[in-house]
């Protein structure tokens, strides 16, 4: 294991051969190497492009995503005498690093794993590490408040593609509903990766379904729209964070909701970031904007700690960063679910602001 520093400071201080005083050691770890080496990529470019710009120190370290390179990247990391750590794609690596980091008093900001068991060991075990992504059941959870929000009055269906993420997100919706008084008047599971749904929408015709929660993935779901449209039968389709996928080879059609991660690089709190990408020939893909915004937030707890331990910061912190307003709670979750309800329009899904009762 390797850790490389990259010391990044502004043209003032090279200039007069110091960092900022406020200045932060940041470690990133991230994968080099292996199936996941291009998420690394992205992870390492933004927390560069943000720590260029915040005048911080980062340290990158590889992440092995296995039981040992967890131990390695925590030594590498407390050898560095590193602030904070962020990144980890890996549960494996935190299950290992994580005993060493609180030793080590180096608080660990992940922006990829969604491990409840792991949070679980954290909160039992004092662990300085905070979920700067969705937890398991958050997206179940945005998917049903959305429904009660707009579809209270609707006739309602949940149909399912028979897969495990699929039925496991129709299930926990439904089980979100019921106890509100929302029990939908139909429900299916269909047959995924057919050319053709059109006897899916005549039975949601017959049923009397007109908005319809699809836990399928997005070829089902456009295919789906296109078939109902054909038929005239006028359907509300939402599906969840699998529509984030290629819009083909049957593309989606306008008005089809999704409740997913939305578009970082839309949003108008990562304007300043993108365009330090862009102006390195960067386009702000995948974890790039995450990774930013975990500089940011480390930089700015760093920053306002004074003498106060980190970790107590991060948790008691609001923290303005390219991703907006980042708060964790008690349990070291985001406050805010980070999924959102979208639309698709033209040629991608935009924020969906619909009149709520």
């Amino acid at each position: 294991m390797t850790a490389r520093r990259f010391i990044i400071a502004g043209l003032l201080a090279s200039f007069f051969g110091c960092q900022p005083a406020s200045a932060a050691v940041i470690g990133v770890v991230a994968p080099r190497s292996g199936p996941y080496a291009s998420l690394g990529a992205q992870v390492f470019q933004g927390a560069r492009a943000a720590a260029e710009a915040s005048g911080d120190t980062v340290i990158e370290i590889d992440e092995s995503c296995d039981e040992n390179g967890g131990a390695l990247a925590a030594r590498g990391l407390a050898d560095a005498k590193a602030t904070a750590a962020i990144g980890f794609l890996c549960v494996e690596t935190l299950s290992t690093a994580l005993p060493a980091l609180k030793a080590a008093h180096i608080p660990a900001v992940t922006v990829s794993v969604r491990s409840k068991i792991l949070m679980e060991d954290t909160l039992r075990n004092g662990w300085p590490f905070f979920r700067m992504a969705p937890a398991e059941g958050d997206e179940a959870e945005k998917l049903s408040e959305t429904i009660l929000s707009i579809w209270k009055a609707e006739p309602i269906a949940l149909v399912e593609d028979g897969t495990i993420y699929g039925r496991e997100l129709a299930s926990a919706i439904r089980q979100h509903l019921e106890p509100m008084g929302m029990t939908p008047i139909f429900t299916d599971t269909f047959r995924p990766g057919q050319e053709q749904q059109v006897a899916l929408v005549r039975r949601l015709a017959k049923a009397g379904a007109t908005h319809v929660f699809v836990g399928g993935d997005r070829n089902d779901m456009a295919i789906i729209a296109r078939d109902g449209a054909s038929e005239n039968i006028s359907l509300v389709l939402l599906g969840g964070d699998a529509m984030r996928a290629a819009n083909r080879p049957v593309p989606l059609r306008d008005g089809v909701l999704a409740v997913a991660l939305p578009d970082y690089a839309a949003l108008p709190s990562a304007t300043a970031a993108v365009a330090a990408l862009r102006a390195k020939n960067i386009d702000p893909d995948g974890y790039m904007l995450p990774a930013y915004a975990a500089v940011e937030l480390i930089h700015q707890s760093a920053t306002a700690a004074a003498g106060r331990p980190l970790a107590t910061v991060i948790g008691g912190g609001s923290f303005s960063t390219a991703l907006g307003t980042i708060r964790f709670d008690k349990n070291h979750e985001l406050i805010d679910n980070p999924f959102r309800l979208l639309e698709w329009r033209g040629s991608s899904f935009v924020l969906s602001r619909p009149v709520t009762e």
